[in-house]
């Protein structure tokens, strides 16, 4: 009896040791190559101009409403299935193949319509040349299936340190060569191809296609069940710039984007690794739902601890923070920063759940709450956009909050989350951060006209003063929690008896 614990804590300590490694890679390497990204990215900005990056958002809107049917779901269904058989992988490559395949057709024949909608003819050029982003798909999707699976994110995450790496010298070529709105095109499929190129060899998947579709019913069930949820995020991430196309100028859409782009840069870089690695980690305690509360409850104390510092951070000091990084021209996209990041700690609690259901074998959980913030966002946007780009900022700020606590009723209930817990495990980082915030606010009124860097050189190191000394104050244990996982120390060595 004594022995079959030990050697199930045993299992347990090195399935926990498996985790930490797989998050340090995934996102150690999401770290780096989003740092190189961002380098590059602000450099582009400033040789661009908004009305570039508002006929790029005009194009995603399109691609990512299409990429819902990408066949994904087929990814998720074989890192949840207990078995991982090569016909299967070469089964749902070729699925994958077929309907990207069909995926590129369709936006080459919608493309006109697409630049009709938004009066922009250059929006029909775009599209067309995009369309070579979906063949590149099954080649990524497929290998991804086999590491996450393995919880093997170190290959992967070279591989995206050099896709990265060939995504920002394209995008420093093509923005010093006078390209304009191409540059935002090739950038990004340079690094899709790069990746599938690297992720085929590493893996040694055989990108073979198997015509032979016997036995992929649950594999397809499993995927389709998805593909409701990704339907309406689709609708709900997208129908601002849906709505606002076709009434802002490609200027006023360009700023308002730049700023969605700016304060999402943590949910939407650094929360999808950490979701990814969540997934197959959640999937193993999938017969333990207090053990999965548990670990969430302590992923999302963590998490809030990192990013409120940094969406509060950036709502009060909006102006200067734009003008340093942007530059003068992209000064007018400040106020939409303002509002924008304190919409952002909502968000990024509410896209953690999404793991969670899955993984308990939930995935109509995730869709509910898909086409719930699907109505709520679209409608938010559709009220907002009568007062303009700011209005869908403010569209944001008050619907987002509504959506979490949706989201917390009814992604939490399977796995026994009770809101106190949730909302313990959020008060630090929330309420310290609203502490520093206010500090920062008060600082800045006290300063003499100042240069914008110089000024965001005072605030910045102010703000991260009176943050840690807030915790230091109030939330002290899980300061030292923080501490604990950054610094890892290796166990002890017992001495032989």
């Amino acid at each position: 009896m004594d022995m079959g614990l030990h050697e199930a804590d045993a299992a347990d300590a090195g399935f926990g040791t498996r985790v930490k490694k797989a998050i340090f890679w995934r996102s150690g390497s999401q770290i780096i190559s989003q740092m190189l990204s961002w380098i590059v990215t602000l450099a582009v900005i400033r040789l661009l101009d908004p009305k570039d990056y508002g006929l790029f958002a005009m194009t995603q809107v399109i691609l990512n409403f299409a990429t819902f049917l990408n066949g994904y779901g087929l990814v998720a269904a074989l890192v949840q299935s207990e078995t991982l058989e090569s016909h299967r992988l070469r089964q749902a490559f070729t699925i994958m193949l077929l309907l990207n395949g069909s995926l590129a057709l369709f936006q080459l024949a919608i493309a006109p319509l697409a630049a009709d909608y938004y009066d922009q003819p250059m929006v029909a050029q775009l599209l067309r040349v995009q369309a070579l982003l979906y063949l590149s798909t099954p080649f990524i999707a497929i290998p991804e299936a086999i590491t996450a699976r393995a919880l093997d994110f170190r290959r992967p995450a070279f591989i995206n340190l050099i896709a990265a790496i060939a995504s920002a010298a394209m995008a420093l070529v093509g923005a010093l060569s006078g390209w304009g709105v191409w540059t935002l095109v090739f950038a990004p499929m340079t690094g899709f191809w790069v990746k599938a190129l690297g992720y085929i060899l590493v893996t040694g998947f055989r990108p073979i296609p198997s015509f032979d579709f016997s036995g992929t019913r649950t594999m397809v069930i499993y995927g389709a069940s998805l593909l409701g949820g990704q339907l309406f995020w689709i609708i709900q991430s997208q129908s601002d710039i849906f709505i606002g196309g076709r009434v802002l100028t490609p200027h006023q859409l360009g700023l308002y984007a730049e700023a969605l782009f700016l304060t999402q840069i943590f949910v939407s870089k650094f929360i999808p690794p950490l979701n990814e690695v969540a997934f197959p980690a959640y999937a193993r305690m999938q017969k333990d739902v207090s053990r999965v509360a548990w670990s969430f409850c302590k992923a999302v104390r963590l998490l809030m601890l990192i990013s409120c510092p940094i969406y509060l951070g950036m709502a009060v000091t909006a102006e200067p923070l734009v003008e340093t990084l942007f530059g003068q021209k992209w000064l007018e996209m400040a106020p939409f920063v303002s509002v924008l990041a304190l919409a952002m700690p909502f968000m990024t609690l509410q896209v953690m759940f999404a793991p969670v259901s899955n993984a308990l074998g939930r995935p109509g959980t995730t869709a509910r709450i898909a086409a719930i913030g699907a109505i709520l966002m679209a409608t938010a946007f559709l009220i907002g956009i009568q007062a303009g780009a700011i209005g869908l900022a403010w569209a944001w700020l008050g619907a987002f909050p509504i959506l979490t606590i949706i989201t917390t009723r009814l992604a939490g209930r399977p796995m026994g989350l009770r809101a106190i817990d949730l909302i313990r495990a959020a008060a630090p980082g929330l309420s310290c951060s609203i502490l520093m915030a206010g500090v920062v606010l008060a600082i800045d009124r006290l300063l003499p006209p100042l240069a914008a860097p110089i000024r965001l050189a005072i605030l910045v190191p102010a703000g991260g003063v009176a943050f840690l000394a807030a915790l230091m104050l109030c939330a002290r244990g899980t300061l030292m929690e923080l501490v604990r996982l950054i610094v890892r120390r290796a166990p002890p060595v017992q001495a032989p008896a």
